[in-house]
């Protein structure tokens, strides 16, 4: 059977212009176009020629790969690696350089907030504009209307123009929208993260339903492993625009998060406006620290510390730092959330916070573990910012019998491994042999 991707050889390349010379101040330009202004010129149009440069930039280099139908593949790798590059190509907004794509069957993409949607529309209107740009008949939009509705939760405000929208709910109704049309092939970018938890799992459920029982194929872009993983059987690794590891997903996953390119034990957002989170605080950095310093790998027997630094940015609310705790298969260690009682109940000023999670040592099990960083309000329950793979740090245990492990020296499961305190009773039975 032909597969329904098909990508073979594809390049991309970008030149980059570098416009090369000093600053000059305005008063010396003005007084050398008035001293000899044929000369200013004739010197101007040879500078433009012999200082500007060009430099080569390949995106995408030799990708290849096929896809069956029915399959969810994912597609991980760093910013920058080449993901939303590749789904630029496969959804024809961008020309590859080189090679060529086979693709059999209908495809919606879902790559960028609200792409299509017209800010002065209200919802219901963009419901039907979205659905035509992404080859509905309006009888089919009519039919599934209510349903794409329902889904994405924005019932309130549906006869609301769109530019009042939320980027969460931005991105819920283009999401109702592109997987209530029913397409052969869904490409599916990181923009799912812009949504809440709770619509999030939605998302993966309605994909996962997509794939099992309609038999439609599905490319995820995530930096969510959990969520790849869940959805997805085959996955492909990107680096810098090459495939570096392409296969099952779990022997991908662990080939990320045991390369350079995975994540580390330190992430910051220089930029606060391009930071997660909204108007009333960001998230500015996150750390992993043992004995005072950043560290990749901590010593099961210390304490290891999840550093927060973040920016309140509007006073008056109740801000609860919560770290989420996973090993690289997925499953969650633990959620713990900041209970110090001098800022539990406690509204912040504006500024800038430093939260510390300890853990204690001997809890941790061997292996990676992966730390997502949020902050939260309780009463009503928001979650301002969800990063979900922040931080990660490996947890390395030594042979010296002093630990939870003992003297046993094989490979111990589960995600924690904490030294508990034993006792034992003995008791002479008096039987004689």
């Amino acid at each position: 059977m032909n597969p329904i991707i098909e990508v073979k050889n594809i390049s991309k390349k970008y030149n980059i212009t570098h416009q090369q010379g000093g600053y000059v101040a305005l008063r010396d330009v003005l007084t050398n176009i008035a001293k000899s202004p044929f000369a200013f010129l004739k010197h101007k149009a040879k500078q433009a020629v012999g200082k500007a440069g060009k430099e080569e930039f390949w995106a995408l280099k030799d990708i290849n790969f096929t896809v069956e139908k029915g399959e969810a593949v994912g597609i991980i790798g760093a910013n920058g690696a080449g993901k939303s590059t590749l789904l630029k190509i496969l959804t024809g907004i961008t020309p590859p350089t080189t090679g060529e794509i086979r693709m059999q069957g209908s495809v919606a993409s879902l790559l960028e907030v609200g792409t299509g949607f017209h800010p002065e529309l209200t919802g219901r209107e963009n419901i039907f504009l979205n659905g035509a740009i992404l080859g509905m008949a309006k009888k089919e939009i009519n039919d599934k209307f209510n349903d794409i509705v329902k889904f994405s939760g924005v019932e309130k405000f549906i006869d609301t123009p769109v530019k009042r929208y939320s980027s969460g709910m931005y991105v819920r109704l283009a999401f109702s929208v592109a997987a209530h049309m029913e397409p052969d092939i869904l490409l599916v970018d990181e923009v799912l993260a812009v949504g809440d938890a709770e619509f999030q799992k939605k998302c993966l459920g309605k994909m996962d339903e997509v794939t099992k029982q309609a038999g439609r194929t599905i490319l995820f872009v995530s930096h969510n492993m959990g969520a790849i993983q869940k959805l997805c059987k085959k996955c492909i690794l990107l680096d810098k625009g090459k495939i570096i590891s392409a296969g099952q997903t779990q022997n991908v996953i662990n080939d990320y998060l045991h390369s350079e390119t995975g994540p580390t034990a330190a992430k910051e957002w220089p930029s606060i406006t391009k930071a997660p989170g909204n108007d009333i605080v960001r998230l500015c950095a996150v750390r992993v620290k043992q004995e005072g310093r950043i560290i990749d790998a901590a010593n099961i027997r210390l304490p290891v510390g999840i550093e927060m630094e973040y920016e309140v940015l509007k006073p008056g609310h109740v801000l609860i730092p919560n770290y989420h705790f996973y090993n690289e298969e997925g499953v969650y260690a633990f959620v713990v959330g900041d209970c110090d009682p001098l800022w539990q109940k406690k509204p912040r000023q504006k500024g800038r916070y430093t939260s510390t999670a300890w853990i204690p040592g001997n809890l941790l099990s061997e292996g990676i573990l992966i730390v997502g960083a949020a902050i939260s309000t309780m009463n009503p329950v928001i979650v301002h910012f969800y990063e979900r793979d922040a931080v990660a740090f490996n947890v390395i245990d030594s042979f010296d019998g002093d630990s939870a492990r003992g003297d046993y020296a094989g490979s111990i499961p589960g995600v924690v491994r904490p030294l508990l305190h034993w006792t034992t009773q003995f008791s002479d039975s008096g039987i004689k042999v």
